[in-house]
């Protein structure tokens, strides 16, 4: 089968701790410096990606229109820039529509995304003003992204169950326990999970998830036949996750490695997985 030409990569992440904070980049000295559309460009340009969903990078919640204001002045050069999923704190509940109002007015933002994986409390996600602040999403045609712990996935199947007007994305396959090897009761949950029918996955993430200096394509594979069996290939997308995915692997290699796991569905199958699905749920 040949290689797909048109990639859009539905997660990629550009981010500078000269301009905003990000507290995370503090325990990881290899990523803690600027990663531009520059740095990202030549690679991704020989592997055939042609469109680029960018994903907020975790800076400090009161700059989240900065960010997506620093990141749409790259739309001019790196034309690949295509759509943003951008924070919004929606546990505010009500009031979090101002924020969203102001975010429409900037036409590169596509969905949001609040993450939960640094969350002590799995339940966050099912408070009452968490909910209201999700449904305030469907006025703006907003997807909504969740990057959670695999330990959270319960939570967010009954946040999606409880909310079905909003289309969901879930990143890094909800980050399964790779390096230990453990599928349940991961696969469990996932499969509940995919079984709401207003729910995408991300097929990104996995390497980091692996032992970074060790992985193997056969760690992996499980994992990714397990998400395409549950979800179906009209409901998972390619997604890069980098320069995130630079602590385990080169980009290549990551791409090389889903195109090998996933090109036994075939040619049309792989075009929905690689292209037209991210192109459908974001807008773009």
């Amino acid at each position: 089968m040949e290689p797909i030409a048109n990639i859009v990569d539905s997660h990629v992440h550009f981010w500078d701790p000269h301009r905003l904070r990000y507290p995370w980049l503090a325990g990881l000295p290899e990523l803690n410096r600027a990663f531009l559309p520059a740095n990202f460009g030549g690679g991704s340009v020989g592997a055939g990606v042609t469109k680029i969903i960018v994903v907020e990078s975790g800076c400090e919640p009161w700059q989240y229109l900065d960010e997506v204001d620093w990141v749409s002045t790259f739309a001019k050069e790196e034309t690949r820039l295509c759509g943003m999923v951008a924070h919004a704190a929606v546990e505010k509940g009500c009031t979090v529509e101002a924020d969203l109002k102001l975010l429409a007015m900037r036409p590169l933002v596509k969905g949001i995304r609040r993450s939960l994986q640094d969350e002590r409390d799995p339940g966050i996600c099912l408070r009452p003003d968490f909910i209201t602040g999700v449904k305030h999403l469907a006025a703006f045609q907003f997807t909504f992204d969740l990057c959670i712990r695999p330990d959270q996935i319960k939570m967010v199947t009954e946040l999606i169950r409880r909310v079905p007007e909003i289309q969901f994305v879930l990143d890094h396959c909800g980050k399964p326990l790779v390096r230990a090897g453990k599928i349940e009761p991961w696969a469990m949950e996932l499969r509940s999970l995919a079984a709401l029918p207003n729910v995408y996955c991300k097929i990104s993430g996995l390497a980091t998830e692996a032992d970074w200096k060790e992985w193997r394509m056969e760690e992996i594979k499980p994992y990714v036949e397990i998400v395409l069996e549950s979800f179906g290939c009209d409901r998972v997308l390619f997604g890069g996750d980098w320069p995130v995915c630079t602590l385990a692997t080169s980009y290549e290699r990551w791409l090389e490695t889903i195109w090998k796991l996933a090109s036994s569905v075939g040619a049309l199958q792989c075009t929905k997985l690689f292209q037209t699905n991210a192109e459908r749920i974001y807008r773009v």
